[in-house]
């Protein structure tokens, strides 16, 4: 008799047969293809909106929102069905979506942090907001005077 805490690891996948793997791979191919033109189809939207004279900033957010919902659906459907990780038990998927989303984490930890540097240097260090902000509109820097001829006498 086994312990319980092995139990699992020692699970054999029953396989299915070749008419019902490619059929999980067609839906799954339908699938992704209506999401892809959903995604299209909002990108149209907001690409419009943007044309618009007074775009809704929170129903571009919002359909920007449903792109990114949308995108993780797809990116779950080929982890699942394509690299076959819906398969496979329940440590080894906590293997690789727990250090994944660290990695989301890490990535967006860096956006904010540079986000909050660029903000305070813009407030503090005035030297670099000078140089790197635009003149305003018809503020011009003093005319550069044209250099005296070189006489040869020095």
């Amino acid at each position: 008799m086994q312990h319980p805490a092995f139990e699992e690891v020692t699970i054999h996948h029953e396989h299915a047969d070749d008419a019902t793997f490619k059929k999980k791979v067609w839906r799954t191919t339908a699938i992704l293809s209506a999401i892809t033109i959903v995604e299209l189809a909002i990108g149209y939207i907001i690409y419009f909106m943007h044309k618009g004279d007074s775009p809704s900033e929170f129903a571009i957010l919002a359909f920007k929102g449903m792109v990114c919902i949308l995108t993780l659906a797809k990116a779950y459907y080929i982890v699942s069905v394509f690299m076959h990780l819906g398969d496979e038990i329940r440590n080894m998927i906590m293997t690789i979506v727990v250090p994944l989303m660290l990695f989301i984490w890490f990535i967006a930890a860096f956006i904010w942090d540079g986000n909050s540097y660029k903000n305070l240097r813009n407030t503090y260090d005035k030297h670099f907001q000078e140089s790197t902000m635009p003149a305003k509109h018809g503020a011009h820097k003093e005319e550069a005077k044209p250099a005296a001829p070189a006489s040869g006498k020095e």
